[in-house]
């Protein structure tokens, strides 16, 4: 027998899970390519934020930052400044794709959002997914 009382405790429930699965959401992904793809050169590399504002270097503005891409790295830990190489590659116009070419072999892409001093948000706001350049 269906109560008005389990309805709305059953609906109470649902809309908890579903508010929670939102916010497990937040964070940086790749759009492209996939984890575990086999790429080409160019490696067309597409990237995006859910949670965060994408604004330029020197914005800070809180709950914003810009896209920082480490080629075999990891994640940077929270408050530290992202370097910039020729493998740490800083997006401070806000941009959210690249084109990398990449020695054939398999490399760990990974995404870093940070702030507009260039400041990392933390592991918790990175993504490494791998690839394997043909």
């Amino acid at each position: 027998m269906f109560t008005n009382r389990w309805l709305a405790g059953a609906l109470c429930a649902g809309l908890l899970l579903a508010s929670g699965a939102a916010r497990a959401a937040d964070g940086v992904s790749f759009i492209e390519p996939q984890d575990g793809a086999t790429v080409s050169n160019p490696v067309q590399v597409k990237f995006a934020v859910e949670g965060m504002k994408i604004a330029p270097a020197g914005t800070m503005t809180e709950g914003t930052g810009h896209h920082h891409l480490l080629i075999d790295g990891q994640p940077v830990p929270k408050g530290t400044v992202i370097p910039v190489s020729d493998k740490s590659l800083h997006f401070g116009k806000g941009q959210t794709e690249t084109e990398l070419t990449l020695p054939p072999g398999d490399h760990t892409l990974t995404l870093q959002f940070g702030d507009g001093a260039h400041r990392s948000y933390g592991p918790e706001w990175s993504k490494t997914i791998t690839v394997h350049v043909k």
